[in-house]
């Protein structure tokens, strides 16, 4: 399967978005895979953290946004550790959160929770969760 991709749309304002709120430069990424084989998570995941990072190559930007992904991240930081290239990929994940909540995608009002047995939960679920899912 031939895909062409232009400069314009790798290098797009998402992109560019991404970089600012990270720090982090997707082009550093070689595909090791070393950030998905750590993932405690990634069987959960539907797109794995070396892909994110190939997408976001890519100016993918949206395909990931749109993904499950970001939202089963644990920030466990264990990817972050593994990347030879230095690449902090639980930063990448809170980045493109963060451009979800800031569009107004994701954000969870506490007090609409479906969950029977609220009280039950762990409460550092609860705290991980509305770090990630509030605005």
């Amino acid at each position: 399967m031939f895909t062409e991709i232009s400069r314009k749309e790798i290098k797009n304002e998402l992109v560019q978005k991404l970089h600012e709120i990270s720090g982090q430069d997707v082009f550093d990424c070689y595909q090791c895979g070393n950030c998905s084989s750590g993932c405690p998570v990634v069987d959960y995941m539907d797109i794995n953290p070396n892909q994110v990072l190939r997408l976001a190559q890519y100016g993918k930007i949206q395909d990931i946004l749109e993904s499950e992904t970001i939202w089963v991240c644990s920030t466990c930081l264990q990817c972050s550790s593994r990347c030879p290239k230095g690449i902090d990929v639980a930063k990448l994940m809170e980045a493109f959160r963060t451009i979800n909540l800031r569009a107004g995608l994701g954000i969870v009002d506490p007090r609409k929770l479906d969950v029977e047995n609220k009280d039950e939960l762990p409460p550092i679920l609860l705290v991980c969760a509305m770090r990630k899912l509030t605005g």
